[in-house]
């Protein structure tokens, strides 16, 4: 048995906790919380100075483009990055093989208890039966818009998904890419395929030729198209953001996570909630950064009571796979965000996105994982941007 406390104890049940415990068994089950301890509760507790919080949760990842670290220069912009990962993807097997089981490690390292993670391959099937991070696998399709290719295309996934890991916590589900990848009839075979209850991750609303090319057909996916020799002759704009196009086409009885959102606003947002109240929105800072050197304006969120998650993106598009860093991040740059509500961002609401029950929250009887924030507690508060560290406990 053990016993930790801190300046502040974030449990995500119930308000933080200036003087408790946390006690808890060699492998990590959570045997009581106590508020308000008592001197002689507190003897023999390890005192930590900062905040305890639950494992934290990676709600997007790209784990399978972890040999990519480096590669893609920052300041691309988002078109030149997908076709620097669509071309750069011929790379030695075990090199590949090498930087996903350290990347796994990474994640684990940095507390991280369960991760959303995208997959085109099988490249990461192996790393991820026998790792000890819980991951929900979307296999992810794509079919820029051909509806006579959306057969043969999630043909091709199937054996993708018959060779994701499934044993144990692991989950997967079929996805959809973006709205400008995924035609309605692969939108169709996504619904059909998965099973009600099911979470579904797509990108969303990544730079404004997205919402353009839905709009009015016209911006930078004209000429990304016609690069690839792909023709979009048939398709006609629907003269709304694309968001509209995505849910459209989605059945509203699936958990949805918005990736990215960069460009969404408070109607799009507020399009998304009436249609599907388990909608998430999974933001990916540090990645935002390095690909268009953006932002989401997190304030819309709010203001909508949006349920917001975090995610890391790849190492291709990423200096690291750390929602700590992430979590840092978006307050350096939106001070406006409560540092409660980013911590509540990168563990509960990811867990719920997840549909990991068990996560998120400390409380009696689970196996969240506990992560310690080497911070400045003063009269209950924190700033998560002048943090030193995040070290893993259990």
């Amino acid at each position: 048995m053990n016993k930790i406390t801190a300046d502040l104890i974030i449990t995500n049940d119930g308000s933080p906790i200036t003087d408790g415990i946390v006690i808890y068994s060699q492998d990590g089950l959570i045997l009581d919380v106590i508020q308000n301890a008592s001197r002689s509760e507190l003897d023999g507790a390890h005192k930590l100075n900062g905040v305890i919080v639950p494992g934290y949760i990676n709600a997007h990842c790209h784990l399978e483009l972890s040999h990519l670290k480096g590669v893609i220069p920052t300041g691309t912009g988002l078109i030149p990055f997908i076709q620097g990962v669509v071309t750069l993807r011929d790379f030695p097997q075990e090199l590949i093989d090498e930087r996903i089981a350290l990347a796994d490690q990474e994640m684990y390292d940095d507390g991280i208890v369960a991760v959303g993670d995208i997959s085109n391959k099988t490249d990461t099937a192996s790393v991820k039966s026998r790792s000890k991070i819980r991951y929900y696998t979307f296999v992810e399709m794509f079919d820029f818009l051909q509806d006579a290719q959306a057969q043969a295309t999630f043909e091709q996934y199937q054996a993708v998904y018959d060779g994701q890991a499934s044993t144990g916590d692991n989950k997967r589900s079929y996805v959809p890419h973006a709205p400008y990848s995924v035609s309605p009839s692969l939108f169709g075979l996504v619904n059909e395929h998965n099973q009600q209850g099911a979470t579904i991750s797509i990108h969303n609303q990544e730079l404004a030729a997205e919402n353009d090319l839905f709009m009015n057909k016209t911006g930078g996916f004209i000429d990304f198209f016609k690069g690839f020799n792909i023709a979009i002759d048939a398709f006609e704009p629907i003269g709304k953001s694309s968001i509209h196009y995505a849910l459209t086409h989605l059945k509203s009885h699936f958990k949805t996570i918005m990736v990215h959102n960069t460009k969404s606003t408070k109607e799009d947002i507020a399009y998304a909630q009436m249609r599907n109240q388990a909608t998430y929105w999974a933001t990916c800072p540090n990645a935002n950064l390095y690909i268009e050197n953006t932002l989401p304006n997190y304030r819309v969120f709010l203001d909508c009571g949006a349920k917001v998650c975090i995610g890391t993106d790849s190492l291709s598009s990423n200096w690291q796979l750390s929602i700590f860093e992430e979590m840092k991040t978006i307050k350096k740059y939106q001070s406006n965000v409560a540092d409660l509500d980013i911590i509540k961002w990168g563990t509960l609401n990811g867990a719920q996105a997840l549909g990991y029950d068990d996560l998120g929250s400390i409380r009696k009887g689970t196996k969240p994982g506990l992560n310690h924030i080497d911070v400045t507690v003063a009269d209950g508060k924190f700033n998560l941007s002048k943090a030193k560290s995040s070290t893993k406990l259990i």
